[in-house]
């Protein structure tokens, strides 16, 4: 058994097993308001992050896959080149796929929660055009 496969099982096993304790609730607490708001910020970031990751993995592989290609036979760099290029823009596309659902999701976000009430932990932002006017 390779190291990537020991580690994919590991991480995997890990997952398993802990992440019911992640979800497990204090019986009879109510839920916190701000969950949902706090999720759906995280899931944009992420978002974000994996398509661009993603995107700039499969877009290496296809440049790379291109110039040996090229490289193997010059004679063929017309007829490589073309659809490279259509490979890189369907893997763009991807990529600002997935921008656009991490836009949308923090779209959902609210600036202020409801009921003018202040999340525990963090700091209240002060319109400072308001104040002077």
């Amino acid at each position: 058994m390779t190291s990537k496969n020991k580690l994919a099982l590991g991480i995997g096993m890990f997952v398993t097993l802990f992440s019911s304790s992640a979800f497990a609730q204090q019986g009879g607490a109510p839920s916190n308001a701000f969950d949902a708001y706090s999720m759906a910020a995280l899931a944009a970031g992420i978002g974000i992050g994996l398509a661009v990751l993603g995107g700039a993995l499969g877009q290496g592989r296809a440049a790379a896959a291109a110039l040996e290609g090229i490289s193997r036979n010059p004679g063929a760099a017309g007829r490589i080149q073309t659809p490279m290029i259509l490979g890189l823009a369907l893997i763009e596309s991807l990529v600002l796929f997935g921008f656009l659902i991490s836009f949308l999701l923090q779209g959902k976000v609210p600036d202020k929660p409801k009921g003018g009430a202040q999340p525990t932990g963090m700091v209240q932002m002060v319109d400072i055009d308001s104040k002077l006017s």
